[in-house]
C-alpha cells in the first residue's frame, strides 16, 4: 500500500495495490496490520458504514466531539465524489483549514481522516456508492455539524453538474466561528 501524507497533519491518502488480470482485478481493502503500520498507531474499527447517493449530493460537514470523536476510513465502492476534511483541534497548527480529494471507484485509493476533523463529501457521478469506517459508534449527543458554505472555511467545492441536493440539518449547521466560540 503506498501512502500519501497531505497538508493535514494526520490525513493520509491510502493506495492499496490492485492485481489485475484478463477476470478483473483483486483488492486487498483492509489488513490492520498494514493500516496500523501507515498511520502509525493501533486503530480500532467499530462500525462499518455505506451510503449511496446522487449527483449532486452534499454531505457534511460532520464530525463527532470528544469522548465519541471518530476517525474515518473512507473509500469509494463505486462513482467519485470530492471529499473534504477539516481541521476542528484548536491545538492543531492547521486549525480551521481543509482538504479536498477526489475520490472514485475506479483507483479504489482510500481517505484516513482521523479523530479531530469535519469530514463532508460532494457527488460528482451520477450515483456514488461510498463506504467508511468508523472509530467510534455514531452518537447523536456528541454529533456537530459546520455549514458546508461557511465563508470562514472558504471550501471550493467542484461543480456536480446539477443543483446541489443538501439536507436541512447540513444546510443548517453551524459556523466555524460559532464552532470555535461554544463550549465542547
Amino acid at each position: 500500500m503506498e501512502v500519501i501524507t497531505t497538508k493535514l497533519d494526520g490525513v493520509l491518502r491510502l493506495r492499496p495495490k490492485a492485481f489485475h488480470d484478463e477476470r478483473g482485478f483483486f483488492l486487498e481493502t483492509w489488513n490492520a496490520a498494514r493500516f496500523n503500520a501507515a498511520v502509525g498507531r493501533d486503530v480500532d474499527f467499530v462500525q462499518d458504514n455505506v451510503c449511496c447517493s446522487g449527483c449532486g449530493v452534499l454531505r457534511g460537514l460532520h464530525y463527532q466531539a470528544a469522548p465519541a470523536a471518530q476517525g474515518k476510513l473512507i473509500r469509494v465502492v463505486s462513482g467519485r465524489i470530492f471529499d473534504v476534511a477539516v481541521d476542528v483541534r484548536p491545538e492543531s497548527s492547521t486549525y480551521g483549514s481543509w482538504e479536498g480529494h477526489e475520490l472514485d471507484g475506479m483507483s479504489q485509493e482510500l481517505l484516513w481522516i482521523p479523530e479531530g476533523f469535519a469530514h463532508g463529501f460532494l457527488v460528482l457521478s451520477d450515483e456514488a456508492d461510498v463506504f467508511y469506517k468508523a472509530t467510534s459508534y455514531y452518537s447523536p449527543q456528541h454529533e456537530r455539524c459546520i455549514c458546508w458554505d461557511d465563508s470562514d472555511l472558504g471550501i471550493e467545492w467542484p461543480s456536480a453538474g446539477s443543483s446541489l441536493i443538501v439536507s436541512a440539518k447540513d444546510a443548517h449547521g453551524m459556523t466555524f466561528r460559532n464552532l470555535r466560540d461554544a463550549p465542547e
